[in-house]
């Protein structure tokens, strides 16, 4: 993965935060505990979002998906492709 740089002004008390941490926990430089802590955010908001997903299909109406239900889905998805390929 190619890097590329961000400049961050943070206050002397975060900047001694970080240091310590990096002194700490392992990280080799600020940077890295920097990426460590965007990796983390990222995954913490996806798996809320995978959580209101869940959450929103609990919620919702069950359905029976028999064949009937698959013979009209792959209709319908073959509608759209057609749909989608005429307006190319």
């Amino acid at each position: 993965m190619g890097m590329t740089s961000l400049n961050v002004s943070l206050p002397a008390a975060l900047k001694q935060y970080v240091e310590r941490q990096v002194e700490a926990g392992g990280y080799s430089t600020p940077s890295e505990f920097v990426r460590d802590l965007v990796r983390s955010d990222a995954k913490r908001r996806a798996e809320d979002k995978l959580g209101a997903l869940i959450d929103e299909g609990l919620a919702s109406e069950p359905i029976v998906a028999d064949a009937k239900y698959w013979k009209r889905a792959r209709r319908e998805l073959a509608s759209r492709l057609k749909q989608a390929k005429k307006r190319k």
